[in-house]
């Protein structure tokens, strides 16, 4: 599935006489869509953002966008051949491990250079009660022995993990509503963010929560409730977020991609912000 302009539409089919440099970013993330708007600004680039499409409603980022899977490392590199893609950035959530690892084999096997970008994790400040896990998993295993009202923020995804703990009542906030196995005693919440530390506390407050699960997304509009916690005395039991692929390169934001990318000559663009 793909969205255009007409501006883009022009832009993306002049590709193979005017020599626009072709930049894919696999996107869903709030740098994706900040580094699409700026890049995708630059007259010299074709710029292609690639959703899951995980979520109902998404953002779209400036530039062309296309939507759902490529069927695999040999999907995206046939599509990386056939597109003639210059550069390739993963700038998919710190979680989305399937995707990043695919995009190395893929961008390895058509040569085409790679980078993540990665927000930077949170770090614990003090007053926080933190237990990292390396798994949902190891997180249901965690929680009975840390409260019995749990408010889970780890998406939809993955909510089977806790399905049989019939014991615990869970909050569970996510973007669209749950699929599959969930626990039986469950709320759910449908929001996105920004959150406010106001709206956390409330959030705790009302529903009694005594232990909040997070995945370390590192995200900023997300954080307001780990501080809630931390006022409120609430255990936080954080999911540890999987390795980037061994010899990718790694940026922490929008302003070193840029960099990353005007450095290896494959853009003209300025520093972010200019």
């Amino acid at each position: 599935m793909t969205h255009d302009s007409p501006a883009l539409r022009a832009r993306t089919e002049g590709h193979a006489v005017s020599g626009l440099r072709h930049i894919l970013i696999l996107g869903g993330t709030t740098e994706a869509r900040q580094l699409a708007a700026e890049l995708a600004a630059d007259p010299a680039l074709r710029v292609t953002s690639s959703l899951a499409g995980r979520v109902a409603e998404p953002r779209l980022p400036a530039g062309q966008v296309r939507i759902g899977g490529f069927g695999g490392p040999e999907g995206l590199a046939k599509w990386l051949r056939e597109q003639q893609v210059d550069a390739l950035i993963d700038a998919t959530h710190p979680f989305a491990g399937t995707i990043s690892f695919n995009a190395a084999r893929a961008a390895a096997d058509v040569h085409v250079p790679l980078l993540a970008v990665r927000r930077p994790g949170w770090v614990p400040e003090p007053g926080d009660a933190w237990h990292d896990v390396a798994s949902l998993d190891e997180a249901a295993r965690a929680l009975p022995a840390l409260g019995e009202r749990v408010f889970l923020t780890t998406g939809r995804m993955g909510l089977g993990a806790f399905a049989h703990l019939d014991a615990l009542w869970f909050l569970v906030r996510s973007v669209d509503a749950p699929e599959g196995p969930v626990p039986p005693r469950m709320e759910v919440v449908l929001d996105r963010g920004p959150f406010t530390l106001d709206g956390e506390r409330e959030l705790l407050r009302r529903h009694r929560i005594d232990v909040l699960v997070t995945k370390d997304s590192g995200a900023a509009a997300t954080s307001a409730k780990l501080a809630a916690a931390r006022e409120a005395g609430v255990p936080v039991v954080v999911v540890r977020r999987p390795p980037v692929p061994e010899g990718v390169s790694v940026a922490s934001g929008v302003a070193e991609a840029v960099g990353w990318l005007r450095a290896a000559g494959r853009t003209g663009v300025g520093p972010s912000g200019d």
